[in-house]
């Protein structure tokens, strides 16, 4: 049985990849690409040749290539061992960039001209954004640009986030060579900024958790009600405050968006004069949150 499960939660994880990896393609394919709008990465590089050749190179075949190259370089200078997921997306997004180009012509299908440019930079960059955070979620990836921070972070102290971004201003900037527009330019970089909020949204946006400190009298009561109503474990600290000169109880609680809600709502009921300071946190791991991944 466990078997079975492990199974069938693979294959939805793949399944969910394929999906998140064919909204990214479609995106560039349908509203970026036709408009002209370079965005970041590998598919960004790809993109601009594909421009230069007078539209001679397919994006798909190009992107394929250009991957292939990075992933035999970071072997030979990392030693990396890449994972199936690296692997399959690399080959899944190259095959959906030629399917919906040059298979269906999906730039011919949908008639994309009653959309300006800038609203072509925000419908593409959302689904793009989007599309890659669901592969992101599920382990996912399309190679790019990151096997080129890996190595240059290898040698140099510089993080793989920093080296992506500057990686990706390059290429959108280069992107004038293209259209020989500085909206154009504009637009990838309205694109880049549409993606990224999407992609971290999917991402975080339904594991957003937060640190809430309640000060109240009545803490025992509180912490009662959010272990038995909402399932949350609260730990309970001894303060000493400063202006009344006493002890004070403070509670600390770490929960998920969807439970902050109720646990306000048990607060307000149990002391309406409670003191309660409430945080985002960046990320919470261990049992019933993330699991830590290195």
């Amino acid at each position: 049985m466990n078997i079975f499960q492990s199974k069938k939660k693979t294959i939805m994880s793949y399944v969910i990849i394929t999906f998140g990896i064919f909204l990214y393609t479609f995106a560039w394919s349908a509203f970026l690409i036709p408009s002209q709008i370079i965005g970041g990465g590998v598919s960004g590089v790809s993109s601009i040749l594909y421009f230069l050749s007078g539209e001679s190179m397919p994006v798909g075949i190009t992107n394929l290539i250009i991957n292939a190259i990075l992933v035999l370089i970071a072997l030979k200078l990392l030693g990396a061992k890449f994972g199936l997921n690296t692997i399959y997306g690399i080959l899944v997004s190259s095959a959906f960039f030629i399917f919906l180009q040059q298979g269906i012509e999906i730039q011919n299908l949908l008639d994309i001209t009653k959309f300006d440019p800038f609203m072509c930079a925000i419908i593409g960059g959302g689904l793009a954004g989007a599309g890659i955070g669901l592969a992101f979620s599920m382990g996912g990836n399309t190679g790019g640009t990151d096997i080129i921070a890996l190595i240059v972070n290898k040698y140099y102290n510089i993080s793989p986030g920093k080296v992506i971004m500057y990686l990706d201003i390059v290429i959108i900037g280069c992107s004038f060579f293209v259209s020989g527009s500085i909206e154009n330019v504009v637009y990838g970089y309205v694109q880049m900024a549409v993606m990224t909020y999407a992609l971290d949204l999917v991402i975080d946006g339904s594991k957003q958790s937060y640190q809430i400190m309640v000060f109240s009298q009545y803490t025992k009561e509180i912490a009662d009600r959010i272990g038995s109503e909402v399932g949350r474990g609260v730990t309970l600290l001894n303060g000493w405050g400063w202006f009344s000169k006493s002890d004070q109880k403070v509670l600390l609680v770490i929960a998920r968006k969807v439970d902050k809600p109720l646990i306000m709502e048990i607060i307000q009921t149990a002391d309406p004069k409670a003191f309660i300071s409430v945080a985002k946190v960046q990320g919470v791991y261990g049992k019933n949150f993330d699991k830590l991944k290195l």
